[in-house]
């Protein structure tokens, strides 16, 4: 069952800052077929349905180039977890954990993240399969998938790949 208030035997919740030292912006939705957290997939996977990273204005422009990569890192903002648990207890775990030890998205920044399959661009939409998150989450960023990522300069000085 999914939790919203109560706390497992073993956790512990804090009090949160008042104050936000960043602030992000959205440059989108999501859109997938999951409308909570008990239906969502634990763990999106390459064959799983084609979801929609529906882009806003102004940054359209910014999907140029994106076809370019067969895989693409998704940054999203877990808006409907928790963000006040600092040690946790997985369901069927008898061990509490901290939240930095764990893949839950209960997090105090809950920043979701996904290495996704592109299937297609359609306008200001980046249709891809490997979502797992529930529908109208809000969109952070996009990125090529790092082992994709080939530098177009040769390393420099200082460089890690030189030192």
């Amino acid at each position: 069952m999914v939790r919203e208030n109560e706390l497992r035997e073993g956790e512990v919740a804090i009090e949160l800052p008042s104050t936000a030292d960043a602030g992000l912006v959205f440059i989108g939705r999501i859109r997938t077929p999951w409308t909570s957290r008990l239906e969502t997939p634990r763990q999106g996977r390459a064959d799983g349905p084609i979801c929609r990273l529906e882009i806003f204005e102004p940054f359209v422009p910014a999907i140029k180039g994106v076809d370019f990569y067969s895989n693409l890192e998704v940054l999203y903002w877990l808006d409907k977890s928790r963000r006040d648990i600092v040690l946790q207890s997985p369901k069927n775990n008898e061990k509490t954990r901290g939240t930095f030890s764990l893949r839950s998205p209960v997090r105090p920044n809950p920043i979701g993240t996904s290495i996704v399959k592109l299937v297609a661009i359609e306008g200001n939409a980046i249709l891809v399969r490997g979502l797992d998150c529930i529908d109208h989450t809000p969109l952070i960023d996009i990125k090529p998938d790092r082992c994709e990522f080939t530098p177009l300069a040769a390393p420099q000085a200082g460089d890690f790949q030189t030192e």
